[in-house]
């Protein structure tokens, strides 16, 4: 077990400080561009690889944003809590190990929680499909529904999901009528996303929906404190004494939770953080094995 003398530590250590600062700085970034109608998590979001957005790099530039420009108070809050928490595990951290280590260390977590959050997100897209290959080959309104029912959030002003709502309401409405083909069409611009040719607008599918944020990589940190510091108590709303290792081990267990729920409305990449915590882990082991005399 690692020994926590706190008397040796800085407050705000060198990397967490310019963690903080380059996020900050994209937030800014990401409502001053948005007002001019460029959305930046289009290009350093991370997108499902069949989205004609996504790219490489948005493996690594996704833990630097946070909500979207059109939410300010989500956004914000997104941030604080992810940056707050960095600040107030990953500085020890940092102390402990050193900043190329920590910065590693952080890094590699997010990485890790995006190829899990992506293999999560290639498996739910997988079922997706095979339910709209299945549709065409036998498109009827019973068959409508159940997709709708299953695959297709609730109108929220998304003018391709309000195709898909109208489509199906026009066809119940109107039995004589086949709109076999117009709902195969409205179903495939909800899910690939279309281009209207008259305006040249373009509305994204469910394909290029965006993650975003630094939590895998702050639950690879917080996982790191409970494993290092398992009986540092930590007061919850500041006045409920708990061991680190219970605080971790009971947020593990509800993102695993959430993860397999999946509720309605639920757009948190649960997966991505225990995909942060499990790479942290290996990480821990690894270097563990390697210097048992001297872990950090």
């Amino acid at each position: 077990m690692t020994e926590f003398r706190p008397g040796r530590f800085q407050i705000l250590p060198t990397i967490v400080k310019n963690l903080i600062i380059i996020n900050a700085i994209m937030v800014f970034a990401q409502f001053v561009l948005g007002k001019f109608g460029i959305d930046i998590s289009d290009y350093l979001g991370l997108h499902y690889w069949k989205s004609e957005h996504f790219q490489p790099w948005q493996f690594l530039t996704h833990m630097f944003l946070h909500g979207s420009y059109q939410s300010l108070n989500a956004t914000l809050m997104h941030i604080f809590s992810n940056m707050f928490a960095l600040w107030m595990f990953g500085s020890i951290l940092e102390n402990v190990w050193g900043p190329k280590r920590f910065l590693t260390f952080y890094l590699i977590c997010g990485l890790g929680a995006a190829v899990l959050h992506m293999g999560v997100v290639a498996w739910g897209f997988h079922g997706v499909e095979q339910a709209f290959n299945a549709y065409q080959a036998n498109p009827t309104p019973g068959a409508m529904r159940a997709f709708i029912e299953e695959y297709v959030t609730r109108p929220t002003g998304n003018s391709l999901i309000n195709e898909v709502f109208n489509t199906y309401n026009y066809w119940v409405s109107h039995p004589g009528s086949d709109m076999s083909q117009e709902s195969i069409t409205a179903i495939n611009r909800y899910i690939h996303g279309y281009t209207y040719p008259a305006t040249g607008q373009y509305f994204s599918g469910i394909f290029d929906e965006a993650t975003v944020g630094a939590s895998g990589a702050v639950f690879g940190i917080l996982f790191a404190f409970g494993y290092l510091f398992p009986n540092t108590l930590l007061y919850i709303y500041f006045l409920v004494p708990i061991k680190a290792k219970y605080v971790v081990g009971a947020y593990a267990l509800f993102e695993l939770y959430a993860g397999i729920q999946n509720s309605a409305g639920d757009n948190v990449a649960h997966f991505a953080h225990l995909g942060g915590m499990l790479v942290g882990f290996i990480l821990l082991k690894i270097w563990n094995k390697r210097n048992r005399s001297h872990f950090y």
